[in-house]
This record gives C-alpha cells, structure tokens and sequence, in this order.
C-alpha cells in the first residue's frame, strides 16, 4: 500500500469507529437520558435510514462531477455538526434534525472512501484493497462500540455530550488526515449523460449492474438485515438465548471475519465471483438450517446456545468471502470515471435492503418461528440462483479478475486493461 491509501483505510476505520461509538447508545440516549420517549427513539433511528436513502442518490452524481475528496470533506463536516449538535441537543425537533445530519454524512463517506479505494487500486490489487477496507470497518465497529460503552452513564447526561463530542471532534479530525491526499487525475467521462437523470438512465441500462443489485439487496436483506432485528429476536424468543449469549454470537461474528478475511482472500482471488457469491448462499442456506436446529430443534439449552453462536460464525465466513468479490465488482463494472455514481447506487440498493429487513424480519423471528427460518432459507439459495445467473452477464475478466493477469503473461507485457478492453 502507498502513502494515500494507507490514508483511506485509516478514514474506513475511523468513520466505522464512529458508527459504533455511538449508534448503539441512541436509543438509550434519546429514550431515557433525554426522557423524549420510545416513540422519538424510534424516530430517530428511522431517520438515519431515511436521510441516508434521501442523499445517496445525489452522492453518486456529485463525486462523479466533483471527485470524492470533496465530497467526503463535505460529508465529514455534515457529519461532525450532527453529532455535535445531537450531543447538546434536548427537544424532539433538535434530536431528530441533528439525527438527519450526522446519518446523511456517514451514509455519504462509505460511497466516497469506496471510490477513492478505486482510484488508488488497480484490477489486480482492487479484492484486497477491499478486504483490508472491510477488515478495518469491523475492527472500528467493535472497538468503538466497547470504547462507547465504558464512557457512556444512562444517569450523566454529560457522559453522552462527552460521547457525542469525541466524536464529532474524530470526524474533523479525520476531515484534515483526508485533505492530505492527493488525488490522480479524474479520467474523462466519455459520452457520460448530462444530467443526474441521464447517469441514473446509463446505469440503469447495464444489465450486469442491475442483476448485482438484486443479489446485492437480497444478500443485505438476507443477513446483514437481520442481525440486530429477526435473527437476535428468533434467538431470544425460539431458542431462549440469554442476552450475553447474544452478545457472544455477535462476537463470534465480528471474530470470524478477523481471523477469516485474509485467510480466504487468497481462496477467492483465483475463483470466479459469480461462483464465490453462489458459494456464499450455500454457505448462509446452511447457517438457517443451524439456526433452525437451534430455534426448532428441541435440543439441550448449552447445544442451542452453541448453534446459535456457529449460526452467527457461519455468517462471518460468507461475510468475509463477499467482501473481496462485491465492491471490487461494482468498480468494475463502472464505466471510466462513473466509479462513484455506481457505489452511490449499490450503497442506496444497501440501505434500502437495511430498511425493509428488520421490518420483515423482526415480526417474523419474534413470533413465526418456523416460517422466518424457512423464509430467509429460501432467500439464501435465491443467492445462489441470482448469483449464477449474474455470471452470465459477466464478461471473464470481471468475474474472475486474475485471467487478466495470466493474458498479460501470456501476450508478452500487454496491459491489463487493454486486455479486459479487449474482453
């Protein structure tokens, strides 16, 4: 890595530890330390979705006319006074506004920092470019969560103002560490449309990018968006895991992905993507099956809470598999210099799956034992089936990026895009 991506994955960290040093304090924050109800508490997490929805379709369009630098500078300053002001703030109407700030410009740094991981990285390096990107977001998640909650106090209101403070005062920081990079050139976009509705049309129009899309949501929608929603209250409910089990299986995950990333790295970069997703589904399809042992399966508390922890492992692994193979495929699916705009829209397609997962699953894990199970079962082999489906969109270099490296050998020296040009 040089100089300037070193930068970029110190900004995935730090805007990940961000994340996790306070989202999962607001809801005792807003509820019960600023005493403005269940119902305002739920608002405000609603609106970090909604904010995030509402902004991710421009995000896209300003980082391919402006770059990505500045628009992140743009997003960590946004982000920095919504958790100033959501530190302060003591009414519904400041809350939720502070709310909207800070979860449009944490929303908008994923898409920006993703886009510069593009810029600094060729085909060759792009998987563990992304892989070390996705390492480090979980590494800034779990220390900031744990950081979070030994300084946070539900009876000092000044502890939380002190929480939201520090990280305000991150995110400046963060803002002058990224205003040292200096970025290439931004290639010329040929024959790119005009306006935002012509890119959104363009995109629109690339068949592969639409099928990873739809894999892409039905993978949010399958896991990610059930995590802390269907899955944790399935796990409570069916299976009678206690509350530290919980947070053990979650644990399980977050260590998984740590001791796994790099290990299968070197798995994945020699296969295809489309069969590495599809792998990923098998591998998700049996996790469901566990969790259904655990749930449905009629076994000792000790096995139950054992296949409810391996259930959360199981999706570390496919985790960790996906993250060398999505992102680096939405780049190169892009056409030259619209890297942003197609992050942009992957990360909308993401927040849109984080949206509608827990609101479906949620009901289902906490009363509909067996058809949730079932349900998200079928969902998981629906990977499989987008997934080899997708392959076949694909052209072979962008589904499996090392055959560029071999013709390069094979034609005495020919570059590596000339060859994928050529594809």
């Amino acid at each position: 890595m040089g100089a300037e991506m070193r930068r970029i994955h110190v900004g995935n960290a730090l805007s990940a530890f961000g994340l996790g040093f306070t989202v999962p304090y607001l809801y005792v924050y807003v509820a019960q330390v600023r005493d403005l109800g269940a119902m305002t508490a739920g608002l405000v997490l609603a609106v970090f979705a909604v904010a995030a929805l509402v902004v991710l379709p421009f995000a896209g369009r300003a980082i391919v006319r402006r770059g990505p630098l500045p628009v992140l500078l743009a997003a960590l300053v946004t982000a920095s006074v919504g958790a100033l002001s959501l530190g302060f703030a003591s009414s519904s109407t400041t809350v939720l506004l502070s709310a909207a700030a800070l979860g449009a410009g944490q929303a908008v740094m994923q898409p920006a920092l993703a886009t510069m991981i593009v810029d600094f990285s060729s085909a060759e390096t792009r998987s563990r470019a992304f892989a070390t990107q996705f390492f480090l977001q979980n590494l800034g998640l779990g220390v900031g969560g744990l950081i979070g909650g030994h300084l946070v106090d539900a009876s000092r209101a000044s502890s939380f103002t002190l929480l939201f403070s520090i990280e305000a005062a991150m995110f400046l920081l963060l803002a002058v560490i990224m205003a040292t990079v200096r970025m290439p050139r931004a290639p010329k976009v040929e024959g790119a449309p005009g306006g935002a509705r012509g890119s959104w049309k363009q995109l629109l129009g690339n068949r592969a990018m639409v099928q990873l899309c739809a894999v892409g949501f039905v993978l949010f929608f399958a896991c990610y968006g059930q995590f802390e929603s269907g899955l944790s209250a399935y796990g409570v409910e069916a299976a009678g895991i206690s509350t530290s089990a919980l947070g053990t299986a979650l644990a399980a995950n977050t260590a998984m992905i740590v001791v796994a990333q790099f290990a299968v790295l070197r798995f994945v970069e020699r296969r295809k993507r489309s069969r590495v997703i599809a792998a990923v589904g098998l591998i998700w399809a049996f996790a469901w099956v566990v969790a259904g042992y655990a749930g449905l399966g009629h076994a000792s508390q000790t096995m139950a809470t054992a296949a409810f922890v391996s259930t959360y492992a199981l999706f570390g692994l496919g985790e960790a598999m996906l993250s060398p193979t999505v992102a680096p495929l939405v780049a190169d699916l892009a056409p030259s210099g619209m890297a942003g705009q197609y992050n942009s829209a992957f990360a909308l397609v993401k927040q849109l799956a984080l949206a509608v997962g827990p609101a479906v699953g949620g009901p289902m894990g906490a009363s509909l034992h067996a058809p949730y199970v079932v349900t998200f079962l079928l969902f998981s082999l629906g990977i499989t089936f987008l997934a080899v489906r997708l392959g076949k969109q694909l052209t072979p270099v962008q589904n499996q990026p090392s055959l560029a490296k071999s013709r390069v050998v094979a034609r005495g020296g020919a570059s590596a895009d000339a060859v994928q040009t050529a594809a």
